[in-house]
């Protein structure tokens, strides 16, 4: 089983987003019995809470259901659990890299490192932004949903 863990701030809006968008992409690929995907926050702030409506709303337009997860910060353990961890942002991969212990460090990565045809590198909170920021947030995770997913099939499968 290959475990994957998608990471934002407060995991109410990117990273429950990338956890159901890669949870179909996996689905689809007739991979669900061998990659798992989690989602977390390095920051308590929403702990127990559902995913913002904007990415639940955003989500269900295009098929995918959110609306059953619920906000939980990262912790250390998770460098033990999981061989995938994708941070959405600089920031948030800088405070996973002071959770993680050097012989861990190397699950550790950007989302975007996944889609290198993007020319971005974070996928931009849209938290405080209007409709447009969750339909560009929602584009860019597909894109490197589908960079991830290569990845595993070529290095596991």
């Amino acid at each position: 089983m290959i475990r994957v863990l998608m990471v934002c701030m407060g995991n109410i809006c990117r990273s429950p987003t990338a956890q159901g968008v890669f949870e179909q992409q996996v689905k689809e690929a007739g991979l669900s019995g061998y990659i798992q995907v989690d989602s977390a926050g390095t920051h308590a702030y929403h702990v127990g809470e559902p995913p913002d409506t904007r990415a639940q709303a955003t989500a269900q337009q295009r098929g995918i259901d959110i609306s059953i997860q619920r906000a939980r910060r990262a912790i250390k353990a998770d460098f033990d659990e999981f061989d995938y961890i994708l941070a959405m942002d600089h920031d948030n991969q800088q405070i996973l890299r002071e959770l993680s212990s050097p012989e861990n460090e190397h699950r550790l990565h950007l989302l975007l490192s996944f889609a290198p045809s993007l020319d971005e590198e974070e996928v931009p909170d849209p938290y405080y932004g209007g409709q447009v920021g969750f339909e560009h947030m929602f584009d860019l995770i597909e894109v490197a949903g589908q960079g991830l997913l290569t990845e595993i099939q070529e290095r596991h499968f």
